[in-house]
């Protein structure tokens, strides 16, 4: 009995032993995932518990998500079953994660059955295979940089076996910019936890590529997580906040990051530009809480807010973002993706890639809703500590999750409302059962999904935590905000009261005795050596050599500018410490760069940017670069003030400290460009830093009798162009030699350059020479009118003009390039200087040649004043520049009084832009309103709530809307469009359009406010016919001539001037008026019966 019951266990414990061979021998291997899971019933360590959690999760995700990774290139597909498996980008880096997070979670444990290698390793094999996918595209990050274009952006979906290009970009929206950059944050998060991902110098060059296309986030509409861009999936790419959002945190996490890990030396560093990352903070916060311009609120914002990227850091924001999202789009299962989102419900028709218009309607109610969502909520939870919010989320999961048949859960990608109960769901929303798309056992996976709720429920039962998925504290708690020590924190002190360092630099040492006299402390750039002083355009020089990769075809950084903040760092360059002054104090080649009172507003404007936006450990060093030339004649006295500001500790509202450089350096910061690397072959780049001027130290500085602004007299030319356009050449040219006059030879040589071209020869030299020493001379003068005559001649374009449209662009406005009364070009979308150029030029010339370079200047000022006060444009959809202009000289015309009025184009750079500044302002009590109608008219300035109301007009106008011959139909609108979203509003603003009067624009505005008021007011009324404003405001404008007589003689009849300066509001005013003529037009139509109507007997 005894040997019978023993030859059992003997077996028992062979059968062990062996498995125990089996087990030394596989972990000498490198754990495969691609092994049969064989291991399942190994002896348990102790602490058994932990294991057996851990050992059900790893069960989960080898048969549900590992069994699907591919052997080959490590990418996951999207679909789980069939041939030709494609794979995105996006869907493989959350699978990577989520072997990554339970691969940390086996960490805990000591005697791991080589769990820990295998799923570091599956998701390290994602990595690369991402990698590997990118980097055979090398060529299209090479185009994409220097002009991101569609066409040239790298691929989103890859063959998951070959890792080949799978669908052209006419087939597939492959521009997103959100999956590159959370590929960028992934790589970072998993080389902090110790994963050596990059191997060597080809791939460190490739990642900072990446870098440079995605610093660019701000500006480039792309097709978003949802792979379709605008909302009418039309092809049409848009501005994402998730987009922005995700290259904002990947930015800010890979900066200064080694992707060598601890092994990595100086070359293996990344560099981000601080100023583009800036960029990206400031347009995410200027989007927010909008997706995009269709996308009033979309879930893709989740991930962006919270886990992965949290790219946020104003909790307010975060708030009213996160709210919007859980009031619009929060079902019973799911999350909707957008409103009107047709994807995979039962009405869109598969067979065609895009919608046609008005087709979203269709969709209205019985969008899909994506338990997806509910997990991102979980995961939310337990980031921010906030359990109550976990359980309900975990508790609205539960039920929706499918199971295979091996008993592992399944998360359906969609619930969808079957086609047989669309019209109940229409008519009673949330009335019907949803389906689940998938549910495992048909072998159908939705791995997105999958991935993120192994993450969720690791967090939940704190088998990780988040600092183990978040290494690099992309999320930190409010309350530990203030303490935090990293590279580039996207949080900064919370209050900002920070003291900008100042150095002042002479640019000879007879300036700088000089100056010394009247108390100013300078040093020269030969008294701050070793230290070398650059220009910042030296800087972009260097920065030409950082990720060049001949293998690859990759060049360095492109030729894009250094902003404040970049030059407000020290610099180590090929064993050079080196300090930069900023791009205002560039030699110039525009006028506006002669206006001293500018370049003091720039310095000014630039230390506020610096104080607002400075989020670095140790302090900014600003160089004050101090020219001859800025104190010659009248210029001096400003400048000495401004001096003195900076002796005295605060300018402008900043606090600054002035000192010498060897001094304030010990508190900057200092980037290191260690990329610079020049072997003893290599030929050392050459750069040129400031030299002092070579002048006798005790000479005495021209101080030039002071120049004033010129008189009008001496702005004006002493002939008249009609009389000399018909005369002979010759005759010009003579006339052109005898004359002293400025203004003159300008209007001369202007008809020389037309006739006979830029090259005909005159006495002094070609046609264009000539009128280059005009400009410099008028410039010299102050002659402000023929200087931007000259200017607009020579076809001058002002530096950063491309820059300060995209800032206007960027906080949710269109620009419109054109002369007042004449066609206007609208600018949606970043463009090139070239193309701003041509456009300018084409537009503004037809008129008054000074027009077009005026244009440039107020886009230099919109620029900066809506980056720092982006309150000043409230209301303002479309910034119209020949309106502003304009605007501004009948500011000069109401200000003159009976006097002749200021000419705009006399005025120096400066005056017109406080000019700018002054009709930006709330319109001041005490006008008359005609002249508060033309100010705000020309501003294109609404109400609060206008483009909503002219919504809630439409719904009752079934026939549409039509003033100045453009035409505002309810249908396709109402169907294609949702009220919040910013396309309706712009449409809108289309049919203001045509509008040639500002005055008479404001009147409209006014009685589409009327018009909402009496509708919302009225809900049995509707218009029958199509409304037509101009012939509503003709009938008010007949009945105020009927109670204020009519004007005398009978040309008056149509003069409304009466009418535009009479006060809105009253018995007679003008909203009477109009209501009147709104309620006779309501009453020709049918009333529609209402159920609440108090007239109503049975």
């Amino acid at each position: 009995m005894a040997t019978a019951a023993a030859a059992p266990a003997a077996a028992h414990m062979a059968d062990v032993s062996w498995k125990m061979l089996e087990l030394r021998a596989r972990s000498k291997r490198s754990g495969s995932i691609y092994e049969p899971l064989k291991s399942i019933n190994l002896p348990k360590p102790e602490g058994a518990s932990l294991w057996d959690k851990l050992d059900h999760y790893y069960r989960i995700v080898k048969s549900t998500l590992l069994l699907h990774q591919s052997p080959t290139t490590g990418l996951f597909p999207t679909k789980t079953y069939g041939e030709n498996r494609k794979a995105k980008v996006h869907d493989s880096l959350y699978c990577a994660a989520c072997a990554w997070a339970l691969a940390l979670a086996y960490r805990r444990i000591d005697d791991d059955k080589g769990r820990t290698h295998e799923l570091e390793h599956s998701a390290i094999k994602c990595m690369r295979g991402i990698l590997y996918c990118y980097m055979r595209q090398a060529d299209k990050v090479q185009q994409f940089k220097q002009d991101p274009k569609p066409s040239e952006c790298l691929h989103s979906v890859f063959s998951a076996h070959t890792g080949d290009e799978v669908l052209s970009h006419k087939e597939y929206g492959h521009l997103q910019i959100n999956a590159v950059s959370l590929f960028l944050l992934y790589l970072v998060e998993m080389i902090s936890s110790g994963l050596q991902i990059i191997y060597n110098t080809d791939e460190v060059s490739f990642i900072q590529n990446l870098v440079f296309c995605v610093e660019r986030a701000y500006r480039v509409p792309d097709f978003g997580v949802w792979e379709r861009g605008s909302k009418y999936n039309n092809g049409s790419p848009e501005l994402h906040s998730s987009s922005v959002g995700l290259a904002k945190a990947a930015l800010e996490a890979i900066n200064g990051f080694n992707l060598f890990g601890n092994q990595g030396c100086s070359w293996s560093v990344i560099f981000v530009d601080f100023d583009a990352h800036n960029r990206n903070r400031q347009t995410l916060c200027s989007l927010l809480p909008r997706e995009s311009r269709s996308h009033n609120t979309d879930a893709a914002l989740l991930p962006c807010l919270s886990y992965p990227a949290f790219a946020l850091d104003d909790e307010v924001l975060f708030s009213q973002t996160l709210d919007k999202i859980v009031r619009k789009l929060k079902g019973k299962y799911g999350f909707k993706r957008f409103l009107r989102d047709g994807y995979r419900t039962a009405l869109e028709d598969r067979t065609r890639r895009y919608y046609k218009p008005a087709e979203i309607k269709l969709f209205d109610g019985i969008e899909c809703e994506f338990p997806l969502f509910f997990i991102f909520m979980i995961i939310d939870g337990v980031f921010r500590g906030n359990p109550a919010q976990v359980k309900e989320y975990q508790d609205l999961l539960d039920p929706l999750l499918q199971h295979t048949s091996e008993g592992c859960p399944v998360v359906p990608k969609y619930y969808y409302v079957p086609a047989d109960f669309v019209e109940p769901e229409k008519k009673n929303p949330g009335s019907q059962k949803r389906f689940p798309s998938n549910n495992g056992r048909d072998g159908k996976f939705f791995l997105w999904g999958q991935a993120v709720y192994i993450i969720a429920k690791l967090l939940a039962e704190k088998l990780v935590s988040p600092k183990d998925i978040d290494p690099v504290g992309r999320y930190i708690p409010p309350q530990d905000q203030r303490n935090v020590s990293m590279r580039f924190s996207n949080q900064g002190p919370l209050e900002n009261d920070l003291v900008v360092h100042v150095a002042l630099i002479a640019e000879s040492q007879r300036l700088q005795v000089f100056l010394n006299t009247y108390g100013i402390q300078t040093q020269t750039p030969q008294q701050v050596e070793p230290i070398q002083i650059w220009a910042q355009k030296e800087l972009v020089k260097a920065y030409f050599h950082l990720g060049v990769n001949d293998k690859l075809g990759l060049s360095g950084r492109p030729d894009r500018p250094i902003g404040c903040l970049g030059t407000s760092k020290i610099y180590r360059i090929l064993g050079k410490t080196v300090v930069c002054y900023s791009i205002i104090f560039d030699l110039s080649d525009f006028y506006m760069s002669q206006d001293v009172m500018m370049l003091i507003d720039d310095i000014k404007n630039a230390l506020q940017f610096i104080k607002q936006y400075w989020k670095m450990h140790g302090r900014p060093l600003f160089v004050v670069l101090i020219r001859e030339d800025n104190i010659r004649g009248s210029r001096f006295n400003p400048i000495l003030n401004m001096l003195a500001a900076f002796r005295k500790g605060i300018v402008g509202g900043v606090k600054v400290h002035v000192d010498r450089v060897q001094t304030l350096i010990s508190g900057a910061v200092v980037e290191q460009l260690d990329f610079l690397r020049i072997t003893e072959t290599e030929e050392a780049p050459i750069f040129k830093n400031l030299e002092e001027l070579d002048l006798p130290k005790h000479s005495k500085v021209k101080r030039q009798s002071s120049t004033p602004n010129a008189s009008e007299l001496e702005q004006q030319p002493d002939i008249n162009i009609n009389d000399w356009k018909n005369k002979s050449t010759y005759e010009i040219l003579q006339k052109l030699n005898d004359c002293n006059c400025l203004a003159s030879q300008a209007l001369l040589s202007s008809i020389l350059l037309k006739r006979e071209g830029p090259n005909f020869i005159t006495r002094e030299g070609t046609v264009a020479e000539h009128m280059e020493r005009i400009y410099r001379r008028a410039g010299s003068k102050k002659l402000w009118s023929v200087v931007r005559f000259a200017a607009s001649l020579l076809g001058k374009l002002v530096d950063s003009l491309a820059p300060s449209i995209t800032n206007v662009l960027v906080q949710g406005k269109q620009v419109t390039l054109g002369a007042f009364g004449q066609e206007e070009e609208v600018i949606s979308n970043p463009l090139s200087p070239a193309v701003i150029k041509n456009i300018i030029y084409e537009k503004c010339h037809l008129q008054d040649e000074r027009e077009a370079v005026v244009q440039q200047e107020l886009v230099i000022h919109i620029g900066w004043i809506i980056s720092n006060s982006p309150e000043l444009f409230s209301g303002m959809l479309k910034i119209r520049i020949g309106w502003i202009i304009h605007a501004m000289k009948y500011e000069l015309k109401i200000r003159a009084g009976d006097m002749p009025a200021k000419d705009l184009y006399q005025m120096s750079p400066s005056e017109v832009k406080q000019l700018l500044l002054d009709i930006l302002q709330p319109q001041q009590q005490g006008r008359s309103w005609l002249n508060r109608r033309q100010i705000d008219g020309s501003l294109n300035r609404t109400p609060a709530g206008f483009y909503d109301r002219v919504w809630q007009i439409l719904e009752r106008t079934p026939n549409g809307l039509i003033v100045a011959g453009k035409f505002l139909p309810q249908q396709p609108t109402l169907s294609d469009m949702t009220m919040y979203e910013m396309n309706f509003s712009l449409l809108v603003e289309d049919m203001l359009q045509n509008i040639d009067r500002p005055e008479y624009r404001q009147i409209i505005v006014e009685l589409l406010m009327v018009i909402s008021v009496i509708l919302e007011r009225n809900p049995e009324l509707e218009f029958q016919d199509k409304v037509d404003l101009d012939k509503v405001v003709q009938e008010a404008f007949h009945d105020f001539q009927k109670d204020h007589g009519s004007p005398e003689g009978a040309e008056k009849q149509d003069d409304l001037t009466a009418f535009y300066n009479t006060h809105p509001i009253g018995k007679k005013g003008t909203c009477s008026y109009l209501s009147k003529a709104v309620i006779t037009l309501l009453l020709e139509g049918e009333m529609k019966p209402s159920s609440d109507d108090p007239c109503t007997i049975s």
